[in-house]
């Protein structure tokens, strides 16, 4: 049986699973800046083979929601997989242009930047192939 944390939500209780040092220890609503998306994409970019299931603990997400996340990025020529022996490799390309328009002026190597150090950013960016373009698109701006 899965631990849960109880969490109010307009005067009615909420069972949701208990995600260990993440979980609130009160009340209180969780939240963060970054989105879920960016928190796998930070992750493969910290290791660029690391299995999903390691990434859905780390982020405290399902295993399940990082395959859909995964599948939006490659889907938005954020990402691709590339198949190593049993276990898959992530290239990330950096030109890509973040998606909504607050932030569309900034591109995916700038947000790995402010997260990680400078050099590991850069060191996580793949060169995309001659010829693509993103996912189609040309601009690199992406669907908003």
């Amino acid at each position: 049986m899965e631990a849960t944390a109880q969490l109010e939500e307009d005067d009615v209780a909420v069972a949701q699973p208990d995600r260990g040092p993440r979980a609130a220890a009160d009340t209180e609503a969780v939240w963060t800046f970054l989105t879920n998306h960016s928190h796998v994409l930070i992750c493969l970019a910290r290791d660029p083979s690391a299995r999903l299931r390691d990434v859905a603990d780390e982020v405290g997400i399902t295993e399940r929601a990082v395959q859909r996340i995964v599948t939006d990025l490659e889907n938005g020529g954020v990402l691709t997989r590339t198949r190593e022996g049993r276990r898959n490799r992530y290239s990330i390309y950096g030109d890509r242009r973040l998606r909504h328009p607050v932030e569309s002026h900034r591109s995916v190597l700038d947000l790995l930047s402010l997260v990680l150090n400078g050099s590991m950013a850069q060191d996580a960016i793949a060169p995309r192939p001659a010829g693509a373009n993103g996912n189609g698109h040309g601009n690199g701006q992406g669907n908003h």
